[in-house]
């Protein structure tokens, strides 16, 4: 007998992210609602979108990834209706999750756009589809959010596909210029990190990739820490490791943002202005390798994840890892505890899933 629940939706869930001038401050009001952040601080994360036309890459990502696993469901016979919702800006999680329940939608699967395992990328969101379920009231639809998917095959294939790709672009072959590979993610508080895998589980990500490649010399670094400097974060810094490079001789550098499943304003801020003046500052030729985003291989996947669900196929892990469980430990990543009654200000902008937001700007740490 099967007993696989009748799943009868799938909904897309991100953070969110301006799509106008006119959108940025409230937008970073919104995400900031709470911290007691300074107004000067906001006008000056602000303009870093400014930069870009005031316009966040996320919600367009958001848009093509729906459209792409749309496509690739009905091509597997997954004929179930999406549904998009954001944490910080619209469409916003309770509004989606109204229109659900308005839809008639009883129960469904969530992705979320993050692939590791920490409380901003992962038991936050379950505690914000939570709380949209609870808005809508007791007719809104059950959500079962699918597990985190650092280990899953195709997602390390993409990520090799992505840093094979850039390596083509370096301006020597690797092998006649001493070529480093940097592997980048979203820095965490120590207080946080300490209570989840995410560190490891980038660690473990970054060595089935280089194997993948494969490369020999690689490093794994973070970016977008906010926060005041006297709180400690995961490092090392990726600006901060950049500066030491040519000391060991490194002439060419793969910057790959494997913590991360598209291009939003984290990593075209933090890597393709601020890392990229650093690089040519140097004297670094530099490759940024393209994240997932709608490739073909990491759509596939996110079927795949589905399908585990709705059809109870085996879920698929890299050889030697064990598939995350579909229903996160009750004490996975807990919230972190911070002394005092107010959350620290950010210093840069910020997390899948930009602006401050502690671990997370356009994603969470990772999305």
């Amino acid at each position: 007998m099967n007993h696989r629940p009748p799943y009868d939706a799938v909904l897309l869930v991100s953070f969110g992210g301006p799509e106008g001038p006119e959108q940025v401050m409230p937008f970073l009001q919104n995400v900031t609602r709470g911290r007691n952040v300074p107004e000067e601080r906001l006008r000056e994360v602000a303009e870093h979108y400014y930069r870009f036309g005031g316009v966040s890459p996320i919600n367009q990502q958001c848009r093509r990834l729906l459209a792409a696993m749309r496509e690739r469901m009905s091509a597997r016979g997954l004929e179930l209706p999406l549904y998009w919702g954001n944490r910080n800006w619209h469409p916003l999680l309770p509004d989606t999750v109204a229109q659900m329940t308005a839809d008639g939608v009883r129960r469904a699967l969530a992705f979320v756009t993050s692939a590791y395992s920490s409380y901003s990328s992962c038991r936050q969101y379950l505690e914000d589809l939570e709380q949209a379920r609870q808005a809508v009231g007791e007719q809104a639809p059950r959500i079962d959010k699918i597990r985190p998917f650092y280990n899953h095959p195709r997602f390390v294939e993409v990520m090799a596909l992505r840093t094979r790709e850039a390596l083509a672009r370096l301006p020597r072959p690797p092998e006649e210029a001493a070529t480093r590979v940097v592997f980048t993610a979203h820095s965490l508080p120590l207080s946080m990190a300490r209570q989840c895998p995410y560190a490891e589980q980038l660690h473990q990500v970054c060595t089935w990739v280089a194997q993948a490649v494969p490369v020999e010399h690689w490093d794994l670094v973070y970016q977008s820490r906010s926060g005041p400097p006297q709180v400690p974060w995961l490092e090392p810094d990726v600006l901060d490791h950049l500066r030491r490079l040519p000391e060991s001789g490194v002439q060419q550098v793969v910057l790959v943002p494997v913590g991360f499943v598209s291009d939003h304003m984290e990593v075209i801020y933090d890597l393709d202005v601020e890392a990229a003046e650093l690089c040519q500052q140097l004297g670094l030729a530099l490759a940024r390798a393209a994240t997932p985003g709608v490739h073909p291989v990491f759509v596939e996947m996110i079927v795949d994840l589905i399908e585990e669900r709705v059809r109870g196929t085996p879920a698929l892990a890299v050889a030697g890892s064990e598939p995350w469980p579909p229903e996160c430990p009750p004490d996975c990543c807990p919230r972190p505890q911070r002394p005092g009654s107010q959350r620290p200000g950010p210093q840069r902008p910020g997390p899948q899933q930009e602006p401050p937001a502690g671990a997370s700007g356009e994603q969470t740490p990772a999305d």
